[in-house]
């Protein structure tokens, strides 16, 4: 598996396994959750994000379990985690609205949360989850600085902003915001053509993609010329027709990488053979023409 530089002092795999389906899966046993953690290590997939809010509030605890047990894991991995979002939870009792919160205090109160529920040290890199329209942007880059400088956090960067929204936070940061976690698939390609990765290419800051698969409506699609496509370009490299569209994203200069999540552990295994698909630059145009439906002007 590929590993990529996101700082000087940050690498991650190129693909990334999400877990914010973690919560979702019946089977909350460190086991089974452990299952799933080797098989990603096994692969060299060594990335994995998360979120405050993930699974109710519920995921960081379900893998801080599972570490808790298997210590030896931590450090073959590179932990992603979020804040900011505040959901309606019974969790979260004072919590009127769903809101975001870009505090200081919050962000503190977070990070020492996901710390706490996970059972490690320090958080490898710490997202802002959604821009906040409240965010005074001193504050918030204030607070980022003062957790990398505690050694709480390696690194910060964002998820879902726009690029004006990245240049704002980081006007008022000393170090340098090293990810924006986009909505990037073929199913979502507005970042493609809105400036969006662009930018991001232009600075030289890799872009992670969520839902890279479309929430799994890429793999369920049938009778479409994009689901043709994919199915043509998978049988050709012997992979399944997810590989086919991970490999689309993995092609994209900007040095996109996509976060992967599933429960199932015979997708989980296969999730790198994104890296053996052979994807020239007419099979990328053909692909883009079928999700388009109609070719490049």
């Amino acid at each position: 598996m590929e590993r990529v530089s996101l700082s000087k002092d940050i690498e991650f795999s190129r693909i990334v396994y999400g877990l914010w389906r973690l919560g979702d899966d019946p089977d909350h046993s460190v086991g089974h959750v452990q299952a799933k953690l080797e098989s990603c290590l096994e692969q060299g997939i060594t990335t994995f994000d998360q979120a405050d809010i993930y699974g109710d509030y519920a995921s960081e605890e379900i893998l801080g379990n599972t570490l808790k047990a298997a210590p030896e894991l931590r450090d073959r991995m590179e932990i992603v985690t979020k804040c900011d979002i505040m959901l309606l939870s019974d969790r979260r009792p004072g919590t009127r609205v769903k809101h975001y919160d870009t505090s200081a205090d919050h962000i503190r109160t977070s990070v020492d949360n996901s710390l706490k529920n996970m059972g490690i040290d320090v958080i490898d890199v710490l997202l802002i989850h959604r821009p906040d329209p409240l965010m005074d942007h001193v504050e918030t880059g204030g607070v980022l600085d003062e957790l990398i400088a505690a050694g709480k956090i390696r690194g910060a960067g964002v998820s879902n902003f726009r690029p004006w929204e990245s240049e704002l936070l980081q006007s008022g940061m000393k170090n340098l915001l090293i990810t924006n976690q986009l909505e990037i698939s073929l199913a979502a390609r507005d970042s493609l053509s809105n400036g969006d990765l662009a930018w991001l290419q232009r600075h030289g800051i890799r872009p992670m993609a969520w839902s890279p698969l479309g929430g799994g409506s890429l793999m369920t699609e049938t009778g479409t010329p994009l689901a043709g496509i994919l199915d043509t370009v998978a049988e050709r490299n012997g992979v399944d027709r997810a590989a086919v569209a991970v490999a689309w994203l993995l092609a994209h200069p900007s040095g996109i990488i996509p976060v992967l999540g599933t429960n199932n552990l015979e997708r989980i295994g296969v999730m790198s053979k994104a890296m053996d698909v052979d994807m020239d630059r007419q099979t990328w145009f053909e692909i883009l023409e079928a999700a388009c439906g109609h070719e490049v002007a």
